[in-house]
């Protein structure tokens, strides 16, 4: 296995990163309606994020950015805001690959 399986792997051994990609298979059923952005089309946004984990904003951001360097999630900007939605196709390929290399 490479390092960028090695990179992504580390970004899924962390509890609350798996909280994330696990609430973001289904935003509308983990997170209130906004006021910008679909929860479903744009993703949720990293305050509402940061809300449901108990934790600051920077350190939601934190564990959002290496959801995001590992290409498990992608943001999109609205306004001001950051809404982050999962990436099913790489997370798809993801477990495919696991499936086969391990």
């Amino acid at each position: 296995m490479n390092e960028n399986f090695a990179f992504i792997a580390n970004a899924l051994a962390h509890e609350k990163r798996l909280k994330i990609l696990e609430w973001l298979k289904d935003p509308v059923r983990h997170f209130p309606p906004q006021v910008d952005g679909d929860l479903v089309k744009d993703g949720v946004c990293s305050g509402f994020i940061a809300d449901k984990l108990n934790v600051s904003p920077p350190t939601a951001s934190a564990h959002l950015a290496l959801l995001r360097d590992a290409g498990l999630v992608t943001p999109k900007r609205i306004k001001k805001w950051t809404f982050y939605k999962r990436d099913e196709v790489a997370i798809q390929q993801m477990a495919e690959r696991i499936a086969k290399e391990l």
